[in-house]
């Protein structure tokens, strides 16, 4: 071929056109061949070598197999760790196993796996060193600068000190050792929270919550504001922090409406990375463990967030050990690393008792908070465990939102704190007023709206219709938050001013109806029909009846009791208001309809 230039062996190899990277694919076969059936021999590795210092594939992934299997306990064989590659679909990388058998057959002692494991990190230091002068070489053909270049070096010379410090070996092992001077020089009192004051740098949270309450609206809000350096619930704000939000749970079509509700868009995101459905690994085995701590190296995050965190465990959810395993190979991991992380769960069937599970969830957390939707918009976020005491322990918040049609407003949606002066200063008219209102009669949270309607006639109030039922559904959602001595603060006699605002029809703050995030609501009692006047000693029945303190029924006149009582009606169950007539009426109506209901 006369088109062609031909290059001398001495040429080609100064090139790098005919040779590989440095390796020692022996040492690396006798190591895996030994890992196999030792565990000690891989602690004995592990504490020399990084699995980035193996080159070859296979090998690499016979390594990750083994160490997921020594974190779990479970017995190494040859045959075992098959099995284990089996499972993630990647006998393909061994031969279909049969390199497995190679290797496994033929094994030097577990006393002589460090020193393989000593040789392979050598020559990786090496290889290196080779790939930087090939990045610099590659720069140069590019036209780079010396500043650019005098970087790839600096770079290069920092990555090898972290591994020399942080790496493996003795230095790993002393890098936990605590250094006094400077450790009780320390303020940790100054601790500088994360925009929203609900945990600080490195913190781990979860955020509990009921079904429908909207947690991920909550916290998408939250976490968006943060990497995009805006205040949130009141705090100021602080410079964007990088966020990476991991979701098993939401639509695409839901994450995208959300987001351009709360004010989000092509350029509006900030630092925040977003991993819709990731194909990772359960997070409760080493493998799930190293693929998140490969996401948030490439998304340099500083607070990770899981929505739902049960949707990344492979181990039964009531079983200790499985949260046990999440906090070994995924949280201590991201815990050590300085990373904060937020773990959204589900609330259990007795909602007094928290998440649903196992205990051991709460035990590596430095906060439990418990999110409950009160209706009207209305939500309360109160912690319930901490480890450090430090910031708020409740937010009583509002949900705002405008809708479009089928769709809402952008830049729209938001969570704003009470503000209980306002509250207590409500625009006479307004459904905020009208509950306060209400409050003041005395009438129970559970009251329906025929004993509210006419408690406010008597009482001279004018309302709407529209206006009394949603001051009535705000009242009775407040027994959603559960009891006085879960939640004192939504009780009004416990904390003075407090009611729960609520949001009409042609209010400026609409409730939010994000679904599937939508609260429960109660079934709203119809309105009673007005009843005719008393027909009392008129020659048309019995004579009047002396006062009585007990409620009488406007038709048949006799005492009304249980529900009938309760809901405030006025008629018995069987009485027709517009005839003034009742089933099969006896001639002596007071006895016969008393002796019923006490029967």
């Amino acid at each position: 071929m006369s088109n062609v230039r031909h290059l001398t062996p001495d040429q080609a190899d100064q090139d790098g056109l005919n040779r590989t990277s440095p390796h020692d694919a022996e040492a690396e076969n006798w190591m895996a061949g030994v890992i196999m059936h030792s565990r000690t021999a891989f602690l004995e590795c592990a504490e020399v070598l990084d699995r980035d210092d193996i080159y070859q594939p296979a090998v690499r992934l016979i390594w990750d197999v083994v160490g997921g299997m020594v974190a779990e306990q479970k017995q190494l064989h040859p045959i075992t760790v098959r099995a284990e590659i089996e499972k993630q679909k990647q006998l393909r990388t061994v031969d279909d196993g049969r390199l497995l058998d190679r290797l496994g057959a033929e094994t030097i002692s577990a006393t002589m796996a460090q020193a393989f494991a000593e040789r392979i990190a050598d020559i990786a230091k090496i290889r290196r060193h080779d790939e930087h002068a090939n990045r610099v070489k590659a720069q140069i053909q590019l036209g780079a600068t010396a500043e650019e270049l005098d970087k790839l070096d600096t770079d290069h010379r920092q990555y090898e000190e972290r591994r020399a410090t942080t790496g493996h070996g003795p230095s790993h092992l002393t890098a936990a050792f605590l250094d006094w001077n400077p450790f009780f020089a320390t303020d940790f009192g100054q601790v500088q929270l994360l925009p929203g004051r609900l945990l600080a740098p490195g913190q781990q949270i979860t955020i509990v919550g009921e079904g429908k309450a909207g947690k991920s609206l909550v916290v998408q809000e939250w976490l968006w504001r943060m990497a995009t350096g805006q205040s949130f619930l009141g705090d100021r704000p602080q410079p964007p922090v990088s966020i990476l939000y991991v979701d098993a749970e939401n639509g695409h079509q839901d994450i995208q409406e959300r987001f351009l509700s709360y004010g989000g868009g092509p350029g509006r995101m900030g630092l925040m990375t977003y991993a819709s459905f990731p194909p990772i690994r359960p997070l409760d085995t080493a493998g799930g463990g190293a693929d998140l701590m490969a996401m948030v190296k490439e998304a340099e995050a500083q607070v990770v967030c899981l929505d739902t965190v049960s949707r990344f465990i492979s181990g039964p959810e009531n079983d200790a050990d499985t949260w046990l395993s999440l906090y070994r190979h995924t949280l201590l991991p991201l815990k050590r690393a300085g990373i904060a992380s937020v773990r959204l769960d589900h609330m259990g069937k007795d909602g007094e008792r928290g998440a649903r599970g196992s205990s051991a969830k709460t035990q590596d957390v430095d906060h439990v908070w418990e999110l409950r939707a009160q209706g009207g918009g209305t939500l309360v976020l109160k912690r319930t465990h901490t480890r450090t005491g430090i910031g708020p322990d409740v937010f009583v918040m509002v949900r705002q939102s405008q809708q479009d049609g089928d769709h809402y407003r952008p830049g729209c949606t938001r969570h704003v704190l009470m503000e209980y002066d306002r509250m207590e200063q409500a625009a006479e008219g307004s459904v905020e007023w009208l509950v306060q209102k209400i409050d003041g009669l005395d009438l129970p949270n559970d009251a329906g709206n025929p004993r509210t309607i006419k408690a406010l006639a008597t009482a001279g109030i004018k309302a709407g219709k529209d206006k009394i039922a949603d001051a009535v559904r705000i009242r009775k959602n407040r027994d959603n938050l559960g009891s006085r001595e879960t939640f004192p603060e939504t009780f009004p006699e416990d904390v003075p001013g407090e009611r729960s605002p609520g949001t009409s029809k042609g209010s400026q703050k609409p409730q939010v109806n994000h679904s599937p995030e939508t609260s429960r609501e109660p079934a709203e009692t119809p309105p009673s029909p007005p009843s005719p006047p008393l027909r009392e000693g008129k020659g048309e029945g019995s004579p009047g009846t002396g006062a009585t303190d007990t409620p009488l029924c406007t038709v048949c006149t006799g005492p009304l009791h249980g529900y009938r009582l309760d809901r405030g009606y006025d008629t018995c169950l069987g009485c027709d208001p517009e005839t003034g007539s009742h089933p099969d009426r006896p001639q002596h109506p007071t006895d016969t309809h008393t002796e019923r209901h006490s029967a």
